[in-house]
């Protein structure tokens, strides 16, 4: 019997379905004109929602009420707030279901993964709950022993948060739960492909007790460049954090510094994948396939370059070639998919334009390295493999965020090391090996902001997240993503008679 197709009429709580943007507590279109945008199933490109293009008016609407919100914000407790992001941590919990199907939908990615991300993102609002209680200050001994000198932490003010398509629901939640733990009020920026999520987000967190103001949403596609440029250049905005590609970041910095903005930037990634001989192949094997194909190869540290070793390379490329058969592509509500569609249709062209380019330049696709066929209108990529991979290839400098595994063969340690570090960005890294000191050594040595051994995910809501280089600056998660919200204030006291 064939799965019966899912639709946004099989959610169950409806409330989660708004289709306008959230300024001031109001659920409202935009309000200098009746432009709209539509955001579509990548698996058969039909029409999901129809959501107002909102604009930069909009979005100076938004921060204002943000401003005026946070004289009140600013003074609540760290355990009313805590109380607050446990509860909108409780309710994602409860609406699971309906949230990954949004997700599936608007997005693309199994219901699985969806479902995965749902708690990943409920996640990040319990651990905020726990550190808003944790923000301490310091005593510090002076060298005046006529002064006392202490210091404690202060919201910094109004957060604009810029969240990307690939994970809709857990940006939200790792940023805006950090900086409302932290005490600021926020603007939220959801890309245009995937609002939906986002909106069903605050809808529970204003379940969840947040008052208004404190959460604002912007809806748009086509007018992002001047929502971006308005929450950069708005004076009222105090802090920007951005995940997206290595070049926007570079543009929201820019214009940035008129204001002197604090900045969190989680950019561009190229993650090597490293085997070496001594790797246990199972583990490798299954390492590479989620790093590589979690959300269909649109991870930020999905493993872009995957370095095997020479004693057991060709064993690896047969045997993982032989795995990647077996997975099933399909859209993320089918039953038993593993690799969904891509989410827009630029990924597609650019993936088979890095496979193009892979071939002229001796590369052997030796399974996969096309469009899907028979999938009707959606952005499906066969999953591919390419060996022969070497430095003169499109993919060796650019992500391929796609489903497509490259194969790049290295002789020792110092080599692949070199051949790791030599790129512009930093995000992530995997080491693959049963040698301890190795593992340090490799670890060590890498150009990145995070490294996973023996393990394909670099995720998780107590552990930092973030790069080095043209990957960006600031962490998200662990005990210093609050701090990406915080400023530090020092009080000195004259003490003398």
């Amino acid at each position: 019997m064939a799965n019966q197709k899912k639709t946004l009429d099989d959610v169950k709580n409806k409330k989660l379905l708004k289709h306008k943007g959230l300024i001031n507590g109001e659920w409202v279109d935009c309000s200098s004109s009746k432009s709209t945008f539509d955001v579509v199933d990548p698996a058969t490109l039909d029409k999901l929602a129809t959501l107002p293009e909102m604009d930069k008016h909009d979005t100076a609407k938004a921060v204002d009420a943000a401003h005026e919100a946070f004289k009140t914000w600013k003074k609540t407790t760290a355990r009313q707030r805590a109380r607050m992001l446990r509860k909108w941590s409780d309710l994602c919990h409860e609406n699971v279901d309906d949230l990954a199907l949004i997700m599936t939908l608007e997005n693309g990615k199994t219901l699985a993964e969806a479902k995965g991300e749902v708690v990943y993102g409920a996640s990040f609002l319990e651990w905020f709950a726990t550190q808003a209680e944790m923000t301490h200050g310091q005593v510090v001994p002076p060298a005046n022993p006529n002064q006392r000198i202490v210091t404690f932490k202060q919201a910094i003010g109004v957060a604009a948060c810029l969240a990307p398509w690939n994970f809709p629901i857990a940006m939200i939640t790792r940023k805006c739960g950090a900086a409302l733990a932290a005490g600021c009020t926020t603007v939220w920026k959801p890309a245009g492909e995937t609002p939906l999520s986002a909106i069903a987000q605050a809808v529970l967190a204003e379940e969840a007790g947040f008052p208004k103001g404190s959460i604002n949403l912007i809806t748009s596609l086509t007018t992002v460049a001047e929502v971006g440029e308005e929450l950069c250049k708005n004076p009222k905005v105090h802090k920007l954090s951005f995940t997206g590609s290595t070049r926007v970041g570079k543009l929201l910095m820019q214009q940035c510094s008129s204001t002197l903005k604090k900045l969190s930037l989680e950019l561009g990634g190229n993650s090597p994948f490293i085997v070496f001989n001594d790797a246990k192949m199972g583990t490798a094997i299954e390492a590479a396939i989620l790093a590589k194909f979690r959300n269909s190869g649109q991870t930020c540290v999905t493993a872009n370059r995957v370095f095997v070793q020479s004693g057991i390379y060709d064993e690896f490329a047969k045997q993982l070639t032989e795995k990647i058969k077996t997975l099933k592509v399909g859209a993320g509500t089918e039953e038993g998919v593993f690799v969904g569609p891509l989410t827009h249709d630029r990924a597609v062209e650019k993936a088979l334009a890095h496979i193009e380019d892979a071939k002229q330049h001796g590369g052997q696709v030796v399974y996969g390295g096309k469009a899907m066929e028979g999938m009707g209108k959606g952005y499906f990529l066969q999953p591919t493999v390419i060996t022969g991979m070497n430095t003169k290839m499109l993919t060796t400098r650019e992500e391929t965020f796609a489903p497509v595994v490259g194969l790049y063969k290295f002789e020792t340690e110092e080599e692949v090391i070199e051949l790791a570090n030599d790129c512009d960005v930093g995000l992530g890294g995997f080491v693959i090996t049963e040698n301890m000191a190795r593992s340090w050594r490799v670890a060590e040595a890498l150009e990145v902001g995070m490294v996973g051994v023996n393990l394909g995910m670099l995720s998780a809501c107590e552990s930092p997240f973030g790069g080095v280089k043209g990957s960006g600056f600031g962490r998200e998660g662990g005990t210093q993503g609050l701090d990406e919200y915080l400023v530090t204030k020092a009080m000195l006291i004259n003490v003398a008679n």
